[in-house]
């Protein structure tokens, strides 16, 4: 900017030097430390900076925005859109510094306009460089977070967009005051012992949000699916930046911190491939060994023969208990909304078949023996 305004200084002090030849002599005294004419000048360079810059706002408003518009791409609206207004007042910020440059005042009057031009000029600078940033994040991350499944990024997106020009802007703040002669140094230590006592403050809300961004990051489950974790048990039916909504087997909502999906495991029951039923009946001791053959048989032939049941089915004479002899059957349902219809289907099965033929359940029976002594 420095050398812009230097060459662009030179070029007006030849102007200047012309115009001393023709200039009565009442514009050549001093009102102050400036000339009338010097001021008259800077005035001129004020205006014709103010006019340049709506001139070409104008223009690319009717011409530029009209020929990115025919374009296949959106990137080009989108960059125009943005850049417009930060290159716009940025002529204006150049033009007037170049008119105050011009003109002298005190020491400490010089030295504050420069000041604060170089200020305004590094955050018209960062603004342009944010609506850049903020323009390639809605032209190419948005359109993949609205594509996704999960609600998760749609809640983080909005939120790193604003951490994304947070941080822009600190930097660009701290290299204007930087530049403007402040203790930047100073400042960022302070800030640095604030943002220390803050993240210990917020140290749990801090975990939080970042097992949020893990759960968007891993995906262990989405909306609606049952999970179970920390010993809770439901449907996902929210998930938060924070926190996590979990709809219980009892039909109660549980908030859940996101910092216990990555201190604790989660088993994603909805995941499964099959539901595995593992069953125990017992047959009382009256039961010959053809009726326990045949109880076996009418087992596999109930489980194998349901729809809803895979063919690796399990079936065992397993057990000597106490009051009756045990069989064990382990099977597989299928996944979906089924395995409760399917379990009652062959629960009920089981029992006719066994009732029509004549396979006794056993149930807690003792037998007492009666000695009679002389």
């Amino acid at each position: 900017m420095n050398i812009l305004l230097t060459v662009s200084a030179t070029e007006l002090d030849k102007v200047s030097k012309w115009a001393q030849d023709w200039a009565p002599q009442w514009m050549m005294d001093k009102w102050g430390q400036n000339t009338l004419i010097s001021i008259i000048a800077s005035v001129f360079i004020l205006v014709g900076a103010i006019f340049l810059g709506k001139l070409l706002y104008w223009t690319i408003g009717k011409f530029v925005k009209t020929m990115a518009a025919k374009t296949k791409s959106g990137l080009d609206d989108i960059l125009v859109d943005k850049l417009e207004e930060p290159v716009v007042y940025g002529i204006v910020i150049l033009g007037f510094y170049w008119g105050f440059n011009r003109l002298h005042f005190t020491e400490r009057v010089d030295a504050f306009f420069a000041n604060v031009f170089m200020i305004i000029f590094i955050l018209n600078v960062t603004w342009l460089i944010v609506r850049v940033i903020d323009s390639l994040i809605e032209e190419y991350v948005v359109p993949i977070v609205d594509k996704s499944d999960s609600d998760l990024d749609d809640q983080l997106l909005p939120i790193l967009r604003k951490m994304i020009k947070a941080v822009l802007w600190t930097f660009g703040i701290v290299i204007a005051l930087s530049n403007s002669g402040f203790d930047v140094a100073a400042l960022i230590a302070g800030l640095g012992i604030g943002g220390l006592a803050l993240a210990l403050a917020a140290q749990d809300t801090v975990k939080n949000v970042f097992g949020g961004i893990m759960v968007f990051i891993d995906k262990p489950f989405k909306i609606n699916e049952r999970i179970k974790v920390n010993g809770m048990d439901g449907f996902v039916e929210e998930i938060g930046v924070r926190s996590t909504r979990i709809r219980t087997l009892e039909g109660r909502i549980i908030t859940v911190p996101n910092g216990q999906f990555a201190d604790h495991a989660v088993e994603n029951v909805s995941l499964e491939p099959t539901r595995k039923v593992n069953i125990s009946l017992g047959l009382t001791y009256d039961t010959t060994p053809d009726q326990m053959e045949e109880a076996m048989n009418i087992l596999k032939d109930i489980i194998v023969g349901n729809p809803l049941v895979e063919d690796d089915v399990l079936i065992s004479f397993n057990s000597w208990g106490d009051f009756s002899m045990g069989i064990q059957v382990i099977y597989f349902i299928t996944e979906g909304d089924n395995i409760f219809s399917a379990q009652s289907e062959i629960n009920l099965e089981i029992l006719k078949r066994f009732n029509a033929a004549g396979l006794e359940f056993a149930y807690p029976t003792q037998t007492v023996y009666k000695k009679e002594l002389n």
